[in-house]
């Protein structure tokens, strides 16, 4: 009679729980992978939010200080002293804006090339004219001009005030400006009292020099801006 092999029941046993404790191994691992794969989600998930969180501050901020480049030009010297420049006229004089200190000054930046700036061009000579006998000061500082289309635009204008070239262009960069026309009106203490953006409104031009010849404060907003009449520089 033939023998017959039998596994024993405790090598049976062990093998399924050999089985058993793979099978359980596998799972956990599963778990693990899928826990892991779910943590990366998550962290790409948080890591896009930020992003995208961060661009749009980024953006908001943007936006906000999306004025424009006329509300900017010479923004931060109002109320301040202002900066010193010295140049020579293209009369050949020079100018030093420390010898003026105690006499109201009217300062204003232009090219030849700018149209605002030639729409402007009668107005100041005009202003200049009347406010000179009550002390007031006028000074044309010429930027990114050639000196021949600047003497040009003096004649062709009938300019008589004086007015140099910011030849370096440092004068430009210590008033903060980075468009013109634009003009700046200084008291008789060398301070920044007002500021104007665009081609000059004759209307408002009066009443502010009025006020600076009567040397009182500033009354109603110490700057202003015509908008359309404006051109950035290079």
């Amino acid at each position: 009679m033939d023998q017959i092999n039998e596994t024993p029941l405790n090598d049976a046993a062990s093998g399924d729980d050999a089985a058993n404790v793979v099978d359980a191994s596998r799972g956990q691992d599963t778990k693990k992978a899928a826990g892991l794969g779910s943590l990366s989600k998550i962290v790409a998930i948080v890591a896009s939010a930020s992003l995208i969180l961060g661009l749009m501050v980024l953006l908001g901020i943007g936006l906000a200080n999306r004025s424009p480049a006329t509300g900017r030009s010479g923004i931060t010297r109002v109320g301040k002293p202002a900066p010193q420049m010295t140049f020579t006229t293209f009369d050949g004089e020079a100018m030093d804006l420390r010898e003026l200190l105690g006499r109201p000054v009217v300062i204003n930046f232009w090219a030849s090339w700018c149209g605002p700036c030639r729409q402007e061009a009668t107005i100041l000579e005009r202003l200049w004219r009347t406010y000179r006998e009550h002390g007031v000061v006028f000074i044309g500082v010429d930027i990114q001009d050639s000196d021949g289309d600047a003497r040009a635009f003096i004649s062709e204008f009938g300019v008589t005030y004086p007015n140099g070239m910011d030849s370096d262009g440092r004068i430009s960069i210590d008033y903060g400006v980075i468009g013109i026309p634009v003009t700046f009106l200084v008291d008789r203490n060398g301070v920044v009292a007002r500021r104007w953006v665009g081609g000059v409104r004759q209307s408002q031009m009066n009443a502010w020099l009025d006020e600076l010849v009567a040397g009182v404060a500033p009354s109603g907003p110490v700057e202003g801006q015509n908008l359309e009449d404006y051109r950035p520089l290079n």
